[in-house]
């Protein structure tokens, strides 16, 4: 196993760890997790920003080197979009669990509804595409994610940390504007968007693996 394929490795171990931690919080009676300050910053979301920036980090990382040493392999190209998939999914149901944790308790019922609705979405999506990806390794094939599966994951992981962070920085002009209008949950919207269109242009791309 190489470098980037055991950073790949370390980094779905890391998700792993994160949900079992999150799950262990959840279940501590009569929690209440303090913002940071005035900022409107929950800490218990702050310490989920670091720990997704430094993942998302290692998805940077690990492609680069595969790239820069030639070590892509069918594992890695197997792995690394399981292994995004895995971050970003978590952590978009982290971010519809309102009555655990100070933040989400502030969202409006409007904006909670949108986001569940993309979350759903997206997750449906990635199910879809996985379970083509499982369909092909078991015929020997290994399909790579396409560029539009790439802007996607990027859109992602702009969208998370902004509603991580409680749409900063931009709320200091846009906190008058309905909550589902703020621009973090703008970001989600068309990270759903381009969620849906790779998802149908991947099905399209490898109908003959259903087939």
């Amino acid at each position: 196993m190489n470098t980037p394929t055991k950073i790949t490795f370390t980094r779905i171990i890391m998700i792993a760890l994160l949900v079992v931690g999150l799950f262990v919080i959840a279940f501590i009676p009569n929690l209440t997790i303090p913002d940071i300050g005035n900022s409107g910053i929950n800490w218990l979301y702050f310490g989920v920003f670091v720990f997704f920036v430094i993942a998302a980090f290692t998805d940077f990382l690990d492609g680069y080197l595969a790239r820069k040493n030639n070590q892509v392999t069918d594992l890695g190209k197997f792995l690394d979009p399981i292994a995004d998939k895995m971050l970003n999914d978590s952590v978009l149901i982290f971010l519809l669990v309102p009555q655990a944790y100070a933040l989400n308790q502030r969202r409006d019922n409007l904006a909670l509804t949108i986001l569940a609705v993309c979350v759903i979405l997206m997750i449906a999506r990635d199910l879809t595409v996985d379970g083509i990806r499982f369909m092909a390794a078991k015929k020997g094939e290994v399909i790579a994610a396409n560029i539009f599966g790439k802007v996607k994951t990027v859109l992602q992981m702009i969208a998370i940390p902004m509603m991580l962070l409680n749409d900063w920085p931009f709320r200091y002009f846009d906190s008058a504007w309905p909550e589902a209008l703020q621009i973090s949950n703008i970001f989600m919207y068309l990270a759903t968007i381009m969620s849906i269109v790779s998802g149908v242009i991947y099905v399209k791309q490898n109908i003959k693996v259903v087939k």
